[in-house]
């Protein structure tokens, strides 16, 4: 059984993730951080992927070497902010197929509100990794992966760079089979349902909007 939450300290991501916070980074640096930064979580969260062997003729013999097994992974990016680490795994995993789950949240009841939903076929034989930068309250987190299991999705996994206690308690309530992997795990959420000390709103940070 895999823990419920992996916190990524490596200390690249801890390195990246610090250059991110700072208000002062533009919004063209902290995108590119961010693509960096993903294609660092991508190896760990895909680190127990199957594998199987296929005959290759290397220049010099026959061997039985190593490949993935099963169909190509999915990987749901929570729109809008889930696409800043969705450009970095594909640049790692370019076969695997792309979902997205459009979601925003009231900014009164702070729960999620749906616009959008479109994922590949047949994720019930997919391992499904849903991606957002940030897991703040987690009910938007909770939405998408209720959307995905009601499509077939079995097996998940939630990537983000930023996660708050409250998020994560909220996710194990109600998805408890859905491990964590996170760059970091934060102090607490402020009273607007922002992640403390946090970076602000990713979105906003990667697309210079407010």
């Amino acid at each position: 059984m895999k823990e419920h939450l992996t916190v990524i300290d490596h200390p690249l991501v801890q390195h990246k993730l610090t250059l991110m916070r700072r208000k002062e980074t533009p919004t063209s640096t902290f995108r590119q951080l961010l693509r960096e930064t993903s294609m660092l979580l991508t190896y760990e969260v895909t680190r127990d992927l199957s594998l199987t062997t296929m005959k290759v003729d290397t220049p010099l013999c026959r061997m039985g070497a190593p490949i993935l097994e099963g169909k190509k992974l999915a990987l749901i990016s929570i729109l809008r902010a889930g696409n800043g680490l969705l450009d970095g795994i594909l640049e790692v995993i370019p076969a695997a197929r792309v979902g997205f789950v459009g979601l925003y949240r009231d900014e009164e009841t702070l729960e999620p509100v749906e616009y959008y939903c479109k994922v590949p076929p047949e994720l019930d034989k997919r391992l499904v990794i849903v991606v957002d930068p940030m897991l703040a309250t987690g009910n938007s987190s909770v939405a998408a992966i209720d959307r995905l299991k009601e499509a077939g999705a079995n097996d998940l996994r939630m990537l983000c760079l930023l996660a708050a206690p409250e998020g994560v308690a909220r996710m194990k309530d109600v998805h408890p089979d859905v491990p964590i992997f996170a760059g970091t795990l934060d102090e607490k959420l402020n009273e607007r349902g922002y992640i403390v000390p946090g970076l602000g709103d990713a979105g906003d940070r990667m697309y210079g909007t407010t």
